[in-house]
């Protein structure tokens, strides 16, 4: 074998081997989301989340989102996501989560937003977490690390509203929660009172109760019906 066959042949084994060696080096996890109909103030808006692994031991097993400011909790419904993976609206936002995916696997969900705020922008802060307790935080703002190995959160882009857009009034689950048990004033809450209530306020302000009135005339009739019987007795003939 000449020096030049040689030379070329270990040029070429040493190419392969950093082809392989790059090849080894995961990229750069991170969350994305879209939306076909990324438009500020648009109505019914589905929202796709792709959140990457970066675990080569563990599964993804949940997902917590921050909203941005603009959409409510109540503002959001799930539409699908990996088998057997559940909703859970919170304070400021949601959870999803389930069963661990395939380690290495992406999780990919969508949810249905009532209606987009009127923004330029929708960044949604993300708790990433696996099956082993280890928590990828994808909640940084602002321009991302040159080297693309930041912790940024998924921003999506929207367009310009469109002519004539508008707000819609605030989701109805808001002034239904509101109502349901509505704190009653005081004048309610001494107009209709229980029956229960009426008699045991009767008693606590020193009056007499139903139960009470009713042996009251008892005792009275049963006295009248004595009296009575004693002044037939003595009117009637001696024997």
């Amino acid at each position: 074998m000449s020096r030049i066959t040689a030379r070329r042949l270990t040029v070429g084994a040493a190419t392969a081997a950093t082809a392989v060696l790059l090849a080894a080096v995961p990229a750069a996890a991170h969350v994305e989301v879209e939306s076909d109909n990324a438009q500020a103030l648009a109505e019914n808006v589905e929202l796709t989340f792709v959140a990457e692994s970066e675990s080569a031991t563990a599964g993804i097993t949940q997902l917590r989102v921050v909203l941005p400011e603009g959409i409510a909790p109540a503002d959001v419904t799930y539409g699908e996501g990996p088998t057997g993976w559940k909703f859970t609206a919170n304070d400021d936002g949601y959870t999803v989560k389930g069963p661990a995916v395939k380690v290495g696997g992406d999780a990919e969900y969508s949810v249905v937003v009532r209606q987009l705020p009127d923004a330029e922008e929708l960044a949604f802060k993300t708790l990433q977490t696996y099956s082993d307790g280890k928590i990828d935080r994808w909640i940084e703002l602002g321009e991302p690390s040159g080297d693309g190995h930041g912790n940024e959160a998924p921003v999506l882009d929207l367009k310009a509203a469109a002519p004539g857009a508008k707000p819609v009034s605030p989701s109805p689950s808001a002034p239904e929660t509101a109502s349901a048990s509505p704190t009653p004033t005081a004048q309610e809450t001494t107009a209709s009172p229980t029956p229960q209530a009426a008699d045991t306020e009767k008693e606590d302000d020193g009056g007499l109760s139903a139960s009470a009135w009713v042996g009251i005339i008892a005792a009275i009739l049963i006295a009248a019906a004595a009296v009575v019987f004693a002044v037939r007795r003595r009117g009637s003939p001696q024997q």
